[in-house]
């Protein structure tokens, strides 16, 4: 049965029993995005979603300034003690900030489709900033549109590339709209957050997962981003581009059960 709370400011909602599993969604998005995903996990974990300040349940939630820090700052005192967090795309770079703030925390950390610098520069591949400028200035006129687009470059290169948006559109409109002031900010923090230096002190046990197919998150980046977190697991799927969550649900949900298992061993050990 799924329980809403509010802890400080922030709506949360809970599923499952079990170990405690966070999820932070991706830009334009709410934790509607894991609505199909979560019956996959709920038998062993307790399920935490938590929409970013700014969108779904959180809409009227706006930090200033609206950054990394703050977003991250606003969800501390929501999080489960020793929680397993698991950020995708920009939720990634949130739950990043996360384990280098309040590092007793967590006791996993799982980045799907994310990375620590989203924009390409140079040696660093990654989303071209002409297309998120493209998406900055189509956002004045038309965020539906503009979302469409997104939820389209997320799902090419998978098979089920139709199906998942469909998917992801059906769940994400069953919660609020986002406030344009985020959506507007939360692009910003996709074209200029560059956490390349901090990560390799991230010390909670991590796991980066990415779709092979993924072209907002470059496989050809990932070495880089081994190079600079060196501790992390990483493991990537083949067939799936950047939202695997919806595309591969039940080897998404094996690959955090086997995750978080370890982690609770080595803690126990």
């Amino acid at each position: 049965m799924e329980m809403l709370h509010t802890n400080g400011e922030l709506v949360t909602r809970t599923q499952g029993t079990g170990v405690d599993v966070v999820f932070l969604h991706g830009w334009g998005m709410n934790s509607g995005a894991f609505t199909s995903f979560i019956p996959y996990l709920s038998d062993n974990f307790r399920v935490t979603t938590i929409d970013l300040p700014g969108f779904g349940e959180n809409a009227e939630i706006i930090p200033s300034p609206y950054n990394v820090e703050t977003l991250a700052q606003s969800i501390v005192d929501s999080l489960p003690d020793q929680c397993v967090l698991v950020g995708w795309s920009l939720g990634g770079l949130v739950a990043q900030k996360l384990a280098l703030l309040v590092p007793e925390k967590l006791t996993g950390l799982v980045t799907i489709a994310s990375t620590p610098r989203f924009i390409a520069g140079p040696c660093w591949p990654g989303i071209a900033a002409d297309l998120l400028t493209m998406f900055e200035s189509q956002l004045e006129k038309n965020y539906q549109k503009t979302l469409e687009r997104f939820l389209a470059i997320q799902a090419m290169g998978s098979e089920t590339a139709k199906q998942d948006i469909k998917a992801i559109r059906e769940q994400v409109t069953q919660f609020p709209d986002p406030a344009e002031e985020a959506l507007k900010k939360g692009l910003r923090i996709l074209s200029t957050e560059d956490m390349r230096e901090e990560v390799g002190r991230i010390t909670t046990p991590t796991l980066r997962l990415y779709g092979r197919l993924d072209s907002l998150v470059p496989t050809s980046g990932i070495d880089r981003i081994c190079e600079l977190h060196p501790q992390a697991d990483t493991v990537v799927l083949p067939h799936a581009s950047h939202a695997p969550f919806i595309s591969h649900p039940q080897q998404t949900a094996d690959i955090l059960f086997r995750f978080a298992a370890g982690v609770y061993q080595r803690k126990a050990s």
